[in-house]
């Protein structure tokens, strides 16, 4: 897949984004070609390979490899999960709503205009709660359940990752 991408060469956050969106969607190859600016990402089965080219100029930095890779997890002291266990008991009665894509996330259709959903609200099927922004492109999230929101875990205008928490719902 070869797209043409504006004449700015993409900073390092938008590249960790295109990988983590190859990564997850399946797709085996994209190529991003500008003047003196060339992006190749080739997804392997379970690894993703990056490849880029660009004169001295617009290399600030190299991107390491273990920015594509999420670092080891530290080792967790024994007496650190049980304080965690009651806040996953409390939530555990709630459905989470999740990020279906990575992007920005809005509260409202726009500046100054109302927010889709407040905590307290009842929710059904098919109601906007949110808009993510991927690509330029606005997407409407629709609630696939019915209940009451009892938490917005995202704060308006921030970005969200695929399979993130947004919302809490209460079923009852």
């Amino acid at each position: 897949m070869a797209v043409k991408h504006s004449k700015e060469p993409m900073n390092i956050n938008q590249i960790q984004d295109l990988i983590k969106f190859v990564a997850k969607s399946g797709v085996s190859e994209v190529e991003i070609e500008q003047k003196d600016f060339k992006l190749t990402i080739k997804a392997a089965q379970k690894e993703t390979a990056v490849q880029v080219v660009a004169p001295p100029q617009y290399v600030a930095a190299p991107l390491p490899p273990a920015a594509m890779a999420p670092p080891p997890a530290p080792a967790v002291p024994a007496a650190a999960p049980p304080p965690a266990a009651p806040a996953p008991a409390n939530d555990a009665k709630y459905v989470t709503i999740k990020s279906p894509m990575i992007g920005t996330f809005y509260r409202s259709a726009g500046p100054g205009k109302p927010v889709f959903v407040n905590v307290g609200d009842t929710i059904k099927p098919g109601k906007t709660i949110c808009i993510i922004e991927a690509m330029k492109l606005f997407n409407e999230i629709e609630s696939e359940v019915s209940g009451k929101i009892v938490k917005v875990l995202v704060d308006d205008a921030k970005p969200v990752e695929y399979d993130q928490p947004l919302f809490l719902v209460d079923p009852a």
